[in-house]
C-alpha cells in the first residue's frame, strides 16, 4: 500500500519525516592523542519520535530564544536532545540481503522465498514495515527493519533538515509505523524451561 505524504510540510522536525544521507556517528575513539570517528551514512531515515514530544520541544525552544518577550521558560523539561530514527533500506538490496554489506553485515536473502517476500510487503511480519512511495516522491520503495534503530542528535538533525528532507509521512501512516515499531519492541521474552535462557514468543526472524 502506498503511503500518503503531508503537504504543506511543517518547518520543525516531525514524526514521519524521511530524510536522505543522514550521518550516524557509530563510535568516537581516542588513540594516542588522535580522535578516530566512525560514521555510517544511511541513504534514508524515518523519524520515529512521537510528534507531541517534538512539538513541545519546538515550542519550548522558541520561547527560550524569543528575546524580549518575557516568556522564556524557567525549566527545560520539554527539551529533546536526541531523536529516534530508523533507516529505510532499498527493497531490492533488502530482499537480496545486501543492504548492510557496506558495514560488513551479512543479512538473509529473502528474494527467493516468494511467500516470505509477500508477507513482508503486506506488512504481516512484525519485524518489518514495507514503504511504497507515491510517484511524487523521489525515493525507491523501501523496508524498515525494526531491529535497527538509532538516536540522532537533535541540533544536528534540526540543522540539516531543510536540505535533507525527502517527505513527511501522513498522520495515519506514520502512526501505523509507530504502533508496529512499539509492538515489536514490547514483545515479551519468555524463559526456556530447560536451560533458563530467554526466548522471544512468538519467535521472530
Amino acid at each position: 500500500m502506498t503511503i500518503r505524504v503531508l503537504d504543506p510540510r511543517l518547518e520543525r522536525i516531525t514524526q514521519g519525516d524521511i530524510l536522505r544521507d543522514v550521518d550516524y556517528i557509530e563510535s568516537v575513539i581516542e588513540d594516542e592523542g588522535a580522535i578516530n570517528v566512525t560514521k555510517i551514512v544511511f541513504p534514508l531515515m524515518v523519524v520515529l519520535t512521537q510528534d507531541c514530544d517534538l512539538e513541545q520541544n519546538h515550542n519550548a525552544r522558541l520561547k527560550k530564544y524569543a528575546k524580549g518577550t518575557g516568556d522564556s521558560p524557567t525549566t527545560h523539561d520539554k527539551f529533546i536532545f536526541t531523536v529516534l530514527v530508523s533507516p529505510l533500506f532499498n527493497e531490492t538490496h533488502f530482499f537480496t540481503g545486501t543492504h548492510l554489506d557496506d558495514i560488513s553485515i551479512n543479512m538473509q536473502m529473502q528474494l527467493q522465498n516468494r511467500e516470505l517476500k509477500n508477507v513482508i510487503k503486506l506488512n504481516k511480519n512484525p519485524r518489518y514495515h514495507y514503504v511504497e512511495f507515491p510517484t511524487s516522491v523521489n525515493a525507491v520503495n523501501s523496508v524498515i527493519d525494526f531491529k535497527h534503530y538509532y538516536t540522532i542528535n537533535f541540533a544536528y538533525l534540526n540543522k540539516i533538515r531543510s536540505d535533507k528532507l525527502i517527505c513527511t509521512v501522513g498522520e495515519l501512516y506514520r502512526e501505523d509505523i509507530s504502533h508496529r515499531f512499539a509492538s515489536f519492541l514490547s514483545r515479551i521474552g519468555l524463559p526456556d524451561a530447560e536451560n533458563g535462557l530467554p526466548l522471544n514468543n512468538p519467535p521472530l526472524p
